[in-house]
């Protein structure tokens, strides 16, 4: 990292004439049904690496689940022809790879690490997907300092000896996001990033997302509050009963009608200095 910047690997089209790598994320007609309920219903989803996307929904929409099925931890519930469950060209992934291209967050992660370990730990512990570090791990010093210029990066390094139990949910959060970086994915996913957050702590954690998109990280940001989406953010998925309800540029599916019937209220959208507002509810 130089000059404010994360390496990241956002992908477009090669100059050289190259064939383009697979998608990150490939998903056709991918079906999860889980103690007899039908979780996710033929979704059909394909994101690319570097993309910044926002995954909308109310809660109970298949967000969550959407999220545990491209982690592996479920798998959809038919096969064929027709379904399409893929991870960067690959039928079959494991941990390794997956946390190699796609660093994530989440709100079971941030309860699990709430506990007396410094910031510096948490953001080491990313290299041996650990809760923690223990006498058996061997902290190089490449990652000292890789974990060290993360700090700075987010604007942290005030965190890195306070520990986990006497620090914000929003500084608590940023820290997690640092323990995902180490790898440089090329995508960030974040599941619900803003909940219990305050007003300051908000603000302070959209800056924090934007300065990593700019530095050519790719976001995916699961969220059920429109504020969450940060300019940067290209392109909007909605999602509701287990369904893909729109996909397409953030403009063209951040409108009245579509953002009142995934939410079945009436609304008004505005924007403003790129951020999106829902209101008359």
């Amino acid at each position: 990292m130089k000059d404010g910047q994360l390496s990241g690997r956002a992908t477009g089209h090669d100059p050289a004439g190259r064939e383009s790598p697979p998608p990150l994320i490939e998903f056709r007609n991918v079906t999860v049904v889980r103690d007899g309920r039908k979780l996710l219903d033929a979704v059909s989803l394909t994101v690319r690496e570097g993309e910044n996307i926002a995954l909308l929904g109310p809660n109970g929409a298949g967000k969550s689940s959407l999220i545990r099925t491209i982690t592996r931890e479920y798998y959809p519930s038919r096969r064929g022809l027709d379904v399409v469950f893929r991870f960067r060209g690959k039928d079959t992934w494991d941990a390794f790879d997956l946390r190699s291209h796609l660093g994530i967050v989440s709100g079971d992660l941030q309860h699990t690490f709430t506990r007396g370990i410094s910031g510096r730990e948490v953001v080491l512990s990313g290299f041996f997907s650990s809760v923690g570090l223990f006498l058996s791990h061997e902290v190089t010093p490449g990652m000292e300092q890789k974990a060290d210029e993360i700090l700075e990066f987010l604007e942290d390094a005030h965190l890195a000896d306070r520990p986990m139990t006497e620090i914000s949910s929003g500084e608590a959060r940023r820290l997690l996001i640092g323990r995902a970086l180490v790898h440089d994915p090329g995508t960030l996913l974040l599941d619900e990033p803003t909940n219990s957050l305050d007003l300051h702590a908000l603000h302070t954690f959209r800056k924090t997302l934007r300065k990593i998109a700019r530095s050519g990280t790719g976001i995916i940001l699961v969220t059920h509050n429109l504020h969450d989406i940060i300019p940067e953010i290209s392109r909007v998925i909605l999602i509701r009963d287990g369904t893909v309800q729109k996909d397409g540029p953030k403009a063209e599916v951040l409108t009245d009608e579509a953002i009142g019937g995934l939410f079945c209220v009436p609304v008004r959208i505005r924007e403003e200095d790129g951020y999106y507002y829902a209101t008359g509810y």
